[in-house]
């Protein structure tokens, strides 16, 4: 699928830079007085808009603001929905249900009562991140847990997991 993201993208891009070349060149002629590669109807309006007019200048705004919204959907990183296991066989697992398994895991270690994970991916790497409560010295504990996990899971290269162990809130 990403391929056909990828071949739909790069259509979508040519023919936006096609458009606004066109535009340009004739808003260009326009200017010049000459006529354009539009239809005459569109060339003589673009002879009589002017900037100042507020239709122009909310067009040019919203065009800009959609453009800026395209391209900020397309930098941010998405969290995956699929963790590969392998690069050559195919199979991979469920970001959410990874997750699942491993707060599951880490609630397993004796003080700790409740714990949220949040897996990331760079490349073919995982990248755990654990917000947990319980005593902040069981840290070694929630690691082990977390490792025999992921290798139950066989999952891919071992970077560091990231434990954060918030002391449980008495209350008077």
């Amino acid at each position: 699928m990403r391929t056909v993201n990828r071949v739909a993208t790069l259509l979508l891009a040519v023919a936006l830079l096609a458009g606004g070349v066109l535009v340009a060149v004739a808003g260009l002629l326009a200017a010049l007085g000459r006529p354009g590669p539009l239809p005459a109807g569109w060339s003589a309006t673009l002879g009589t808009v002017r900037w100042r007019d507020a239709p122009v200048r909310t067009v040019a705004a919203t065009v800009t603001l959609l453009g800026l919204l395209l391209l900020v959907a397309e930098l941010r990183r998405w969290r995956p929905t699929r963790l590969r296991l392998t690069d050559d066989d195919g199979w991979h697992l469920h970001r959410r249900s990874v997750e699942r398994r491993l707060a599951r895991a880490v609630r397993s270690v004796p003080s700790v009562r409740r714990a949220r994970v949040r897996v990331r991916r760079r490349g073919d790497a995982w990248r755990p991140r654990v917000t947990a409560t319980g005593d902040p010295a069981a840290r070694a504990d929630v690691e082990f847990a977390l490792r025999r996990e992921l290798d139950r899971l066989t999952a891919p290269r071992r970077d560091p997991i990231q434990v954060r162990l918030v002391p449980a809130r008495r209350t008077p």
